[in-house]
């Protein structure tokens, strides 16, 4: 198992110092979506923006809420959301994307995990932008826990990183997987406090207290909210990322000679 784990390691050393690549296969896939668009990746804010607004109007509404907690509640959390479970479903499909590069130039693997990832980092600094709207306007002040906010973030990132890593392997063996994952993703986005107040399924608190993305959510949405993270959210998003980590690092190290064979 060490073994396995040491190069698992190796290989996604070997990728982030082959950052040059990585960063610009991410970049011009981002460009070549929206070539000849005059307003390119910001078509993302535009959409984002109005699917929020749509949003929080009609449920904030349903439930009754003050628009001024509700909308930054909101905004914050489907727009992290979308950066979350967009690159989950794209780390499904990272090597199978990316099968003609596989096949014809011995790169490291991990150039792909971390393609996809920063891919998606791209369309969420644009999205980004609807949360620092949402904050300037209702005055939200953040400041204090601007710290707490990057950590949150730092802990995001890592678990996207080794669950992209984790399945863009799987699903590349099993092509029935890239669907279930999606499904699931779908049904999980229901039960995780996005839409409504974490406080409003108190009598099922399990739904939030074992869903791993309510935690997810909480260590960044709570910081920009000036209000301070549950002990148990920083708790459960760092044991999933250290044994998540050893985990993809193992199958990586173990799986990854077989990928072009996969796809």
């Amino acid at each position: 198992m060490r073994s396995y784990l040491q190069q698992g390691w190796r290989d996604i050393w070997n990728s982030v110092n082959a950052s040059n690549l990585w960063l610009l296969l991410g970049w011009v896939e981002i460009r070549q979506r929206y070539a000849r668009s005059k307003i390119g990746p910001f078509w993302l804010t535009i959409s984002m923006a109005v699917l929020v607004t749509a949003l929080g109007l009609v449920y904030g509404t349903l439930f009754k809420a003050d628009l001024k907690d509700y909308l930054p509640m909101l905004a914050i959390g489907f727009v992290f959301w979308a950066f979350i479970s967009t690159s989950i479903n794209d780390g499904c499909n990272a090597y199978i994307a990316a099968n003609a590069y596989i096949k014809q130039v011995p790169t490291p693997r991990g150039i792909f995990v971390f393609q996809t990832v920063w891919r998606n980092l791209i369309i969420l600094a644009h999205n980004f932008v609807i949360v620092v709207l949402v904050l300037l306007i209702f005055k939200i002040d953040f400041w204090r826990h601007l710290p707490l906010f990057v950590l949150g973030f730092l802990l995001v990132v890592w678990n996207l990183l080794w669950l992209v890593t984790f399945l863009s392997l799987v699903c590349a063996r099993f092509r029935d997987l890239p669907q279930i994952v999606a499904s699931f993703i779908q049904v999980i986005f229901y039960i995780t406090p996005i839409l409504f107040k974490r406080d409003m399924l108190d009598k099922y608190p399990l739904l939030i207290d074992l869903n791993p993305f309510a935690h997810l959510i909480e260590v960044v949405r709570s910081p920009l909210l000036g209000q301070q993270v549950p002990a148990e959210s920083w708790w459960v998003c760092l044991v999933m990322a250290v044994l998540g980590s050893l985990l993809a690092l193992f199958m990586h190290g173990r799986y990854r000679a077989r990928i072009p064979y996969w796809v």
